[in-house]
């Protein structure tokens, strides 16, 4: 695996999980040959290339960098387990069209990546962010994602210096592709690293405000490995095991004497996978519970920031809300986020801009 790098010419420029909702909508299948046409005729009008994406917070980050010079299409609808999502037809019939796809990578959608192998043009390139963000040494394995089942946890967007990576990446590779949108891209690119700076800098805040007994985090599914490592916080484990089936007896009673003798005042949930023994764990080691959110953005809303009209439901708004749920049960200061822009920084949203 390769290291991220920025290309030359872009750091030149720079220096001058709710199951009732869905994610940015593909266009609907043609229902004839007619319709093929008008929609094939439509797309050169527009002249914009269609870039593929799949979970939310990435449509998000690549959607506020590629603002309205590119298509960009989510096909992993939000709420939904990403893992073993099964892409649709109509998915297959928009990968076709693809001029770029940008994943997570790191095995984290694999059926959605072999669909895109097959179905794709041959010119059309696929490009896994996350693959590229870290190198093998930095991959993590943990209750989710065990060594002995060689995948890594692919969750690295949660800590926002990832997400920049990931920001810069989708602007290197809009740039490979629309050369002519270069300064454009280079543009969001630097008032959306200033928006991911403030975030980070929050972060520091919100878990510093923590006491440093209570900077301990047992989630159901296993999605802040990378947070964690990045901001000093410990992680218990996970109540999902690594087959997404529910936990047995025998584990529940474990994680329940563990969370008794980590003294850990809250364990998390997540509204991709609602679960009875999380409540059952919490009730019987007598802790509270929340649930925090990977790749289901706050409210209701697109993915897309062109399209999305609800300044929390971005990538920067599920991060201030989890902040918010994180501060609040393991006693910080959750009005430290109040600062936070969330909205988009292109498209109906982007009414505030960047602090400098």
């Amino acid at each position: 695996m390769k290291p991220f790098v920025v290309l030359p010419l872009l750091s030149l420029l720079l220096l001058g999980c709710n199951p009732t909702q869905t994610a940015t909508s593909p266009s609907s299948a043609p229902a004839n040959s007619s319709a093929q046409s008008s929609q094939s005729s439509d797309r050169q009008s527009q002249d914009k290339p269609i870039v593929i994406t799949t979970v939310a917070p990435l449509t998000n980050i690549v959607s506020n960098i590629a603002g309205d010079r590119a298509d960009v299409r989510g096909i992993v609808p939000e709420g939904t387990n990403s893992h073993t999502f099964e892409p649709r037809p109509s998915d297959g019939e928009l990968i076709k069209q693809a001029d770029l796809i940008i994943a997570n990578g790191l095995q984290l959608e694999v059926p959605t990546l072999e669909l895109a192998e097959a179905a794709k043009p041959k010119e059309t390139k696929i490009y896994e962010v996350g693959t590229n963000t870290i190198t093998q040494d930095q991959w993590i394995f943990d209750a989710s994602f065990p060594k002995a089942g060689g995948k890594p946890n692919p969750h690295l967007w949660v800590n926002p210096k990832y997400a920049a990576a990931y920001a810069q990446q989708a602007a290197d590779q809009l740039t490979a592709l629309d050369p002519a949108g270069a300064d454009y891209y280079a543009a969001n690119l630097k008032s959306y690293l200033q928006r991911l700076d403030q975030l980070d800098q929050v972060t520091r805040k919100v878990v510093a405000s923590i006491p440093p007994e209570n900077r301990k985090l047992l989630t159901y599914h296993d999605s802040w490995a990378y947070w964690a490592r990045e901001y000093g916080v410990y992680i218990i484990g996970a109540i999902q095991p690594s087959d997404f089936n529910e936990p047995s007896a025998q584990d529940v009673a474990k994680l329940i004497d563990q969370i008794r003798a980590t003294q850990v005042p809250a364990i998390f949930g997540s509204e991709v996978f609602p679960s009875k023994v999380e409540e059952q764990i919490a009730r019987e080691a007598n802790v509270k519970t929340d649930n925090t959110s990977d790749d289901d953005l706050p409210g209701e809303g697109s993915a897309n920031a062109m399209e999305n009209t609800n300044p929390e439901h971005t990538y920067i708004g599920m991060m201030v809300e989890n902040l918010r749920i994180l501060a609040k049960n393991l006693g910080g200061d959750p009005s430290l986020v109040d600062s936070l822009e969330t909205a988009n920084i292109v498209g109906p949203t982007a009414t505030a801009k960047a602090k400098p």
